[in-house]
Formats: C-alpha cells, structure tokens, sequence
C-alpha cells in the first residue's frame, strides 16, 4: 500500500485566492482592506521566514500588512504599549506576535495583552476558553488548517479513533477539542505517555505535532490511518523534515501529509481566513 497524499500546497492555494476575492468584495464595497501587524522581537533566522511568508501572502490577498521588527532587548512594558496602540488602530483587525519570545517576555502576557476580536492566532484565554465550548471566535491556524485538510481529502470524523501526539496550547490541545466536536474519540497523548506506539497504532487520524524529527515510525502506524505530520524541523543533512517518519509510514498509512507541502501552507491560509474574518465581524459590529 502507498499512501494518498493530502496537498496542502494546493489547498492553501485555493483558500488564498478565495480570501483575495472576499478582500478585494470588502474593499470595493465597504472601502475596508484586512488589516494584519505583526510584531518581531529580536532576529530569530526561522522567525524572521516564517514572518516574511506570513507578509507576503498579506499582501498577495490584498490585506492591509504592518510588520514591526522590535529590539531582542525590548522591555515587557514597551511591547505591551505597541500592542495597544495596534489594539486601537481601527485600520488593524488582527495582531499576530511571533514567538518564541526572548527570556525575558512573558508570551502569556504579551498574549493576553491582545484584544480578544484581533487575536487572529487564537491563542487569547477568552479564545481558548470559547473553543472549549464549541463557539470559537478564532480557530488556531494550525488546527484550523488540519481541519481543513481533512474536510478536503473527506475522511470520516464521526466516530473514528482519533490520536493526538504533542499536547501543546498551539497545536495539541486545540486539535483535540476541534477532532472531539467533530465526533470523533480522542486520545490525546504526551512527552509522558508510556508505550505510545499502542495508541498511535489504534488510531484511524494520528495526528504529530512533537517538533521531534521522525519520532513516529511505520511501524506505529495502523494499516490505512490517516496521517496528519505538523512538524517542520532540518534533518542533519539541512533537508525540512516531519515528525513522522515520511518513508515508512506512508507503505502503511492510507492517506499522508508530506513536509514540506503539507500543513505549513495551511497555516498561513487559516491565518488570512481568520484576519479577513476579523475584518467582516467588526463591518458586521459597526452596521
């Protein structure tokens, strides 16, 4: 068996374009443009990518992008300060801040700090909390992307096993909640799960989002799963690779996510879908 590829280079394409054509509807009728700042503290080299992409595609969708390289050595307060003064420019609808962070910020702070409506990560508590009970004002972009990429290749949710690896707030957490309100069973597992292979190999979705290069082989995986691979991490040899085995798992697997191509140009699709979505609630408010 070799497995289906899931695409998400096609996809992400395709809801790009779709989120041009909604900006280009907002500005001809309404005069309004998407407005995303993102905020870069220090020089990062894999920061500094992924923000230059996120800009990029803003600005190829026709949004309205800021982006504010800041010092390493910025202050908490003094990022806090831009961070209210994006939350008050009504030509800002979403406030993305890279992380990591240096040491010295909070990222919970920073984070917290985001008016809820601009939080176009999803990353906020109210949003969190909102996802919890089924009615999220934004879906994080990682998941969100998973979701899509899953509606897209019609896998079937509704009583599947699904097997969440990496428990993080980005990723983990959140897909779990979206796979569980999608009816599915969800294991969600950790860095201390015992015996995890026993979980990945009853899982119909496996889901990986650990940042460890490989750690899930084919032989974890049950014959015909859906495998979804969030990890973007170099090999030795400088080559993106996933978190799972790509190899091996896709002679087992029945349908894969390839890195690079798969979730990585879902992510930064959600994030333009989130924005102009931010945008429309606010037209929506002010009618």
């Amino acid at each position: 068996m070799t497995a289906r590829i899931i695409n998400g280079t096609e996809l992400a394409r395709s809801l790009r374009t779709q989120a041009a054509e909604r900006a280009a509807a907002l500005l001809k009728e309404h005069g309004v443009r998407p407005g995303l700042a993102v905020l870069l503290v220090g020089a990062d080299p894999a920061s500094q990518v992924y923000v230059r992409n996120k800009v990029k595609a803003c600005e190829e969708a026709g949004f309205h992008s800021v982006l504010e390289q800041l010092p390493a050595d910025l202050t908490e307060e003094q990022l806090l300060a831009r961070v209210q003064a994006l939350n008050a420019d009504d030509s800002i609808h979403g406030i993305l801040v890279q992380l990591p962070l240096p040491k010295h910020l909070s990222s919970h702070t920073v984070i917290e700090a985001i008016a809820p409506e601009k939080d176009v990560d999803g990353f906020h508590v109210s949003n969190a909390g909102m996802l919890m009970t089924g009615q999220p004002l934004f879906i994080p972009c990682t998941p969100y992307g998973v979701m899509k990429m899953l509606e897209s290749a019609e896998v079937p949710l509704r009583g599947a096993e699904a097997v969440v690896v990496g428990a993080s707030n980005i990723v983990g957490k959140p897909m779990a909640m979206l796979l569980l309100q999608a009816g599915a069973t969800v294991t969600l597992c950790n860095s201390k799960t015992r015996e995890l292979a026993a979980y990945t190999r009853r899982a119909d979705v496996l889901v990986v989002a650990t940042g460890k290069p490989g750690m899930v082989t084919g032989d974890m995986v049950k014959p015909g799963a859906v495998v979804i691979d969030v990890g973007i991490n170099r090999g030795a040899d400088g080559k993106l690779c996933g978190d799972v085995d790509f190899a091996g798992a896709k002679e087992v697997a029945g349908a894969i996510t390839p890195v690079p191509g798969g979730v990585g140009p879902m992510t930064i699709a959600m994030l333009l879908i989130n924005t102009l979505e931010a945008a429309e609630r606010k037209l929506g408010a002010r009618a």
